[in-house]
């Protein structure tokens, strides 16, 4: 009954998209935190985004994000620290992956 409710045009369509892999990778320091990075390159820009790249970078222990950036539609590039969400300027995918691991540096020399 449940297989009913499955969106197969939705699902059709996202896994139909062309998006190529920049960047691929978690850890699992040895504290448990967990430092995870998917960045995708898509044909164009997704909505509120002047660039055509997607990503999810995440820092976070037992469950709690500590420092996260990501962009979405409707909110575009933005950042999360110290539970607050705010805006972010996007220039390069280095410095994306530079200003991240900065924060998180900082959030594990505050241990």
């Amino acid at each position: 009954m449940l297989s009913c409710l499955t969106t197969r045009r939705i699902v059709g369509i996202v896994a139909n998209m062309k998006a190529w892999i920049v960047r691929r990778s978690k850890n699992v320091l040895s504290d448990g935190a967990i430092l995870e990075m998917v960045i995708w390159r898509l044909p164009h820009p997704i909505a509120d985004c002047a660039h055509p790249y997607r990503y999810r970078l995440f820092y976070g222990r037992d469950g709690a994000r500590i420092v996260g950036y990501d962009n979405e539609r409707g909110k575009g590039d933005h950042c999360h620290r110290d539970g607050q969400e705010r805006s972010y300027r996007f220039t390069t995918v280095e410095t994306l992956i530079e200003d991240f691991l900065a924060e998180v540096r900082k959030r594990r020399a505050e241990k």
